[in-house]
């Protein structure tokens, strides 16, 4: 019913930049919130930011002051500019939407993409 891919993942030096995006599709209107996770290997999936319908975001605290959300004018698109990248941001980061339905809540997950820093 909501399906999401993302783009623009890739292999940077630390310090550099990289800007994450995610187009949704089906049925968006359902869609109150949507976000970024990662998870690197050997580690759980953790949230990075989330961003509500309304505009109000979130942040996890290693990434606070050097990522952003944001939403497009159609509010179905979400992209996460990554500032200041460090060794420890090298992860599968995924796309998120959470569709609500009646009182339920439902999950929905791109495939990922692969972002990797490096010394």
């Amino acid at each position: 019913q909501v399906q999401l891919v993302e783009s623009g993942g890739g292999l940077v030096q630390a310090g550099g930049s990289l800007r994450l995006s995610c187009a949704a599709s089906g049925r968006i209107s359902s869609i109150n919130a949507m976000g970024w996770y990662r998870q690197a290997p050997g580690k759980q999936r953790e949230l990075v930011a989330t961003i509500t319908s309304g505009g109000s975001a979130n942040f996890a605290d290693s990434a606070k002051g050097r990522f952003t959300i944001s939403r497009d004018g159609a509010k179905n698109t979400v992209s996460l500019q990554m500032n200041s990248l460090k060794l420890e941001d090298t992860a599968v980061y995924y796309c998120n939407a959470k569709e609500r339905v009646t009182i339920r809540l439902n999950d929905y997950w791109g495939q990922g993409t692969q972002v990797t820093v490096s010394s």
